[in-house]
């Protein structure tokens, strides 16, 4: 760089061939180049850049075709300047933008523009060659050239090892210079300096300021990128058109397209907008493009209508109950995608349900599908426990949750910290796991989940009629969406009805008695309980505080239904509920941890927990349960059987779902 300098202090003008230009490095030489006037021989700067990168085995076989011609054929020309001016274009996208780059790239458009730097691409075949020509108004030596590997870029000019010598003799420089005219003047050589001068002023370095809406629009453009290369490459089975609509439609290009990508979506429509039938379509396409067979596992309630959908549209593969996962699918041969139906079942990864399905995607590596209109409860690990079943924890995701990171910098903490403490990389799904802010888990979730609500629906897929009725169209037919209007039904209730007792106020006010503490430990915590706890018992402490309401009214609400269902369901909860009141009572006594980990408002949901729970321990506890009496109170021989009953089910929850903090 040194060298190159001193000569250009007085020289009237340059001529380069090289094989990189790096347009931001351009201010190692720009001050120099603005001096020179050039002549009416040559401007004050030429650079002939020829092979700007490593050739693809394509680009190597459109040099041998060009090399036997003696011009470019119109379409082949446009392609290579096109390919030409992208590799400048990746280069200006590259890295961080900063003032310096910025003076920098706009310097070179001046020059560009104003004449005083051309730049041309020399096509013919591959040209390594890095020369550099000093035109000066010396009568000693009035062409100086420089031969060797720097390129022109700044490591290539200062700060790489490159070795370059000068040439002085005049007969030498002179033959330089005819070479590099040669192949200046070459038909196949393109000039690009306009092009060069349209990418920089279409860039962040542009002189003009960008308005804000451009830059709303661009961003929007690269978060749909997946969405617009899954419309293009997926193609709709004939047995689905004019079956689904176009919001659907969207989705299973997507969910294909991502399934390629990661081996795994989880497909989170909210209830009622067709994930079945989507995950059905999707399973079609992977069947016809690769012969993909199906499995679909399923709560058991859900068994009959997913057979209906794999007889309804030849799907090749099976279905099999939830309950029986633990005993039946290690038995099954391999299908190679998974479709998973109510995945929120599945937020404990050390149920024995749960083992068994990342056994089998383990030693089959399928596609997985996950079906869920709640994949997230209470706990940001309800998502990280689904993403496992086809994620690796430890693998590198790309992205990183970039909130948590600013607390981390914030208490002067690096990332090789980070790696150190957590045995895990920063950008990894157990990173993740450490942020409880929900603006890194939206972004992690946005390369994994596919989510639309009706109002998405509503604002982004229907149309209007003229009577201002909102509508999705199929085949050419209007599809109505009925408006949501909630109202009253009132009637007359006899109480010598027994069922209408369960609506009277006596019922509803016995169950709004109920203290449940064991849902609202945050009400029993010692005074300045917070001022002594680390921080992460600050989250649990917080977290008992804020849920305490709504888990006491869920409970409530859950034994109202219980009761509606029959008296014989209701004893059955109440006796689960005081057998898990044992069980919190013995952990007490006994000093040990209370099971108030995972055992959050999911725990209450009768459709989870209620309606296939014969392998729960709760539910195993009660083979032996004597017959609850009607008393208020319970005898002794009762409590004793409860107590042994609960230690032993201490055990079974420290082993089976692992329910502590």
């Amino acid at each position: 760089m040194d060298g190159l300098r001193n000569f250009l202090a007085n020289a009237r003008a340059c001529s380069f061939c090289v094989g990189y230009l790096n347009l931001r490095g351009w201010d190692q030489i720009a001050d120099v180049i603005e001096r020179l006037k050039g002549d009416d021989k040559s401007p004050a700067c030429r650079i002939l850049v020829g092979m700007h990168r490593a050739p693809e085995e394509e680009m190597k076989l459109l040099y041998q075709a060009i090399s036997q011609l003696s011009t470019l054929d119109g379409p082949t020309r446009a392609m290579l300047l096109k390919r030409f001016v992208e590799s400048f274009k990746r280069q200006i996208e590259f890295g961080v933008p900063s003032d310096h780059a910025e003076d920098a790239l706009r310097r070179l458009a001046k020059q560009l523009k104003e004449g005083k730097v051309i730049v041309k691409a020399f096509l013919r075949y591959p040209l390594h060659a890095k020369l550099y020509l000093v035109h000066r108004d010396d009568r000693a030596a009035p062409l100086v050239g420089f031969v060797g590997s720097s390129n022109l870029t700044l490591a290539g000019l200062s700060q790489q090892g490159e070795l370059n010598v000068d040439v002085l003799d005049q007969d030498a420089a002179q033959k330089l210079l005819a070479w590099f005219d040669e192949r200046w003047n070459d038909p196949t050589t393109i000039d690009v300096t306009k092009d060069l001068v349209e990418v920089i002023e279409n860039s962040w370095a542009r002189e003009e300021r960008v308005p804000p809406y451009l830059v709303y629009l661009k961003m929007a453009y690269h978060l749909c990128e997946e969405a617009r290369r899954g419309e293009q490459d997926v193609k709709m089975p004939k047995s689905f058109e004019g079956v689904l609509l176009d919001f659907q439609k969207a989705a299973v290009s997507l969910a294909v397209h991502m399934l390629y990508q990661r081996r795994g979506v989880l497909l989170g429509d909210v209830v009622g907008l067709g994930k079945t039938l989507m995950a059905t379509a999707i399973a079609r396409i992977l069947q016809e493009d690769a012969d993909v067979k199906t499995l679909v596992v399923c709560p058991p309630n859900l068994v009959y209508m997913w057979k209906g959908y794999f007889d309804r549209y030849e799907i090749e593969g099976g279905v099999l109950s939830l309950g029986k996962v633990d005993t039946e699918l290690p038995r099954l041969s391999r299908h190679r995608l998974l479709i998973i139906d109510e995945s929120h079942n599945l937020r404990n990864r050390e149920g024995k349900r749960y083992r068994a399905l990342c056994e089998y995607i383990d030693l089959n590596d399928p596609y997985v599908i996950l079906l869920t209109a709640t994949p997230y409860n209470k706990h940001f690990a309800d998502l990280a426990n689904q993403l496992r079943l086809f994620v690796d924890e430890d693998a590198d995701l790309k992205i990183r949750p970039e909130r948590f990171f600013q607390d981390w910098v914030a208490k002067g903490k690096r990332d090789a910290d980070f790696i150190a403490t957590y045995r895990a990389l920063p950008t990894s799904l157990r990173a993740f796991e450490q942020s409880p802010y929900p603006e890194d888990w939206r972004d992690l979730m946005r390369r994994f989940m596919i989510r639309r609500t009706r109002k998405f629906i509503m604002d982004h897929y229907a149309r209007i009629d003229k009577e201002n009725r909102r509508y999705l169209e199929l085949d050419g037919k209007p599809h109505y969406i009925p408006e949501r209007q909630p109202k009253s039904v009132r009637f007359q209730t006899c109480y010598p009805n027994l069922y209408s007792r369960l609506f009277s106020d006596e019922v509803v006010e016995e169950i709004e008695k109920l203290r449940l503490p064991r849902y609202g430990l945050g009400n029993y915590l010692l005074e300045n309980a917070s001022n002594e706890a680390n921080d992460q018992e600050k989250r649990l402490l917080d977290n008992l505080t804020r849920a305490g309401r709504r888990l006491i009214g869920f409970s409530r609400t859950n034994l109202f239904k219980r009761l509606e269902s029959s008296g014989y369901t209701f004893l059955i909860s109440v006796k689960r509920h005081i057998l898990r009141n044992w069980v919190a009572l013995y952990a007490l006594e006994n000093g040990l941890e209370l099971p108030i980990g995972p055992q959050d408002a999911a725990l209450l949901d009768t459709a989870i927990r209620d309606t296939d729970t014969e392998t729960s321990p709760e539910a195993q506890a009660e083979a032996n349960e004597p017959p609850l009496e009607a008393t208020q109170d319970l005898s002794s021989s009762q409590k004793q059987d409860y107590a042994e009953r609960a230690k032993s089910l201490y055990e079974q929850y420290r082993t089976y779902e692992k329910r502590f903090h």
